[in-house]
């Protein structure tokens, strides 16, 4: 537990002298702990098999504390892996799901998908998303469980030390209270030809994207194109191999995809990955050769592949950073919620803004072709601008939040004059921060 604390605030090791126990065992399940948190992993205290019922096997009151010691009636580290891993979704997946993950429908609909006619594949898709509302969990527009749950835990830490102020490595660089991350998904021949346009109308509002592309089957990828996207600051990334639902099909034919997909990341000199229409096994990453992936959304209500990985942070997955989708996607809220306004892109930022996290989008050069959904993303990219200006928000390219999070990882705060010292390569962006509690209620503040 102290070590997983560690690697999210990075907080000196000897600053928390609390001893612990865990105790897990027995069968997988839900359970809650905190102000209503569902957790997923064992606890001798009961678990339920449904997430419906996790509010009968509340283990907040089992917490035992003795001086300095806390013990827990479950595994931190194993119950914050289960989420961000999204091991839960095994416990809930919804009936369509079941169904649209069946390799014979699949292969059917990414066979048919090319001569369906764009409304039937949407009136399909509709159908499909018609139980959004009805998930409990992850939360939904934005789940933060794995954060509160790393907030609960640090206030356990120092109330069983009695101490109401722990230094921790801020975040973001530069004391920035938050990150936006632009990329932007390249599906097809017109969205590839729409790149140049997208690039300048983003610039316009002081934003550089991401952009992923598909290396095989759907469209020639020229060297001319690739210079292109990078002489104008931005980032080129692959996405999927052929994206035709099936990366994760089995793993004798992941393997073979994977090695490709290295092949082609060698080739074009990129770092990051995202699986087409957000497929993902993250079990399965160790495969992989990239620095980071993008394929895994915060909750994914609203994706083929339901689940969330519950947090607004970079975390990793082995030697992987994951830079975790926590907006809703453009072709969900134009087309599945049928919202052509900015009002749940803005609830969402206000949220994640308000827990310092990393406001990530994908938006799709082939459906903002169309003037009125384009309408639409330029009011987006306005708010944006105001708030990257009024809120001091580091806006970043995912190779920049890779390079920052891993520095981060490897540096320390070490005790100097009466104070604290960042100590590390990238050291001289990093500034000190202090977890406070007051009332029971934990705050940050920047030193």
């Amino acid at each position: 537990m102290t070590k997983t604390l560690s690697d999210y605030y990075r907080i000196p090791e000897d600053t928390l002298a609390t001893n612990l126990a865990e105790n897990a065992a027995g069968e997988e399940g839900f359970f809650r702990f905190g102000d209503g948190n569902i957790c997923y992993g064992r606890s001798p205290s009961g678990v339920s098999a449904k997430v419906a019922d996790s509010e009968l096997f509340c283990t907040t009151a089992k917490v035992i504390r003795d001086r300095h010691t806390v013990e827990l009636p479950f595994d931190f580290h194993e119950v914050i892996d289960n989420l961000r891993f999204e091991r839960y979704r095994e416990r809930m997946v919804p009936g369509l799901e079941v169904f649209a993950a069946s390799e014979p429908v699949r292969k059917l609909y990414y066979f048919m998908r090319s001569c369906l006619p764009v409304s039937v594949r949407r009136h399909l898709q509709k159908a499909y998303f018609s139980d959004w509302k009805s998930i409990p969990f992850p939360s939904w527009p934005v789940d933060f469980t794995v954060d509160n749950l790393h907030e609960e835990f640090l206030k356990l830490h120092m109330q069983a030390n009695g101490i109401s102020s722990v230094p921790f490595i801020w975040f973001w660089p530069n004391g920035s209270r938050s990150c936006l991350m632009m990329t932007h998904d390249v599906e097809t021949v017109a969205g590839r030809d729409f790149t140049p346009q997208l690039i300048s109308l983003d610039a316009k509002y002081g934003i550089k994207g991401s952009y992923q592309v598909i290396p095989e089957k759907r469209y020639s990828v020229p060297d001319s194109y690739v210079s292109e996207i990078r002489s104008q600051g931005c980032e080129f990334n692959v996405h999927d191999l052929n994206h035709d639902g099936h990366l994760y099909r089995e793993r004798e034919e992941f393997v073979r995809r994977a090695r490709r997909i290295n092949g082609y990341v060698q080739k074009f000199g990129c770092n990051g990955f995202r699986a087409g229409a957000m497929y993902r096994r993250q079990d399965w990453y160790d495969v992989f050769e990239f620095s980071y992936d993008m394929s895994v959304p915060n909750v994914a209500h609203l994706e083929p592949m339901r689940g969330g990985c519950c947090t607004v942070f970079p975390y990793f997955i082995g030697r992987i950073l994951e830079l975790p989708l926590t907006a809703t996607q453009d072709y969900s809220l134009f087309h599945i919620l049928n919202d052509f306004s900015i009002e749940l892109w803005k609830k969402q930022l206000s949220l994640i803004l308000n827990r310092n996290g990393l406001m990530s989008f994908i938006t799709h050069p082939d459906y903002l072709i169309e003037s009125r959904a384009r309408k639409v993303y330029e009011s987006l990219l306005s708010f944006l601008q105001g708030m990257v200006q009024r809120e001091n928000v580091w806006t970043a390219l995912p190779g920049d939040i890779d390079r920052w999070w891993r520095a981060r990882s490897r540096m320390s705060l070490q005790p100097k004059a009466g104070g604290w010292e960042i100590v590390g390569e990238g050291s001289e962006c990093a500034r000190v921060a202090f977890a406070v509690l007051e009332n029971e209620k934990l705050r940050y503040e920047l030193q």
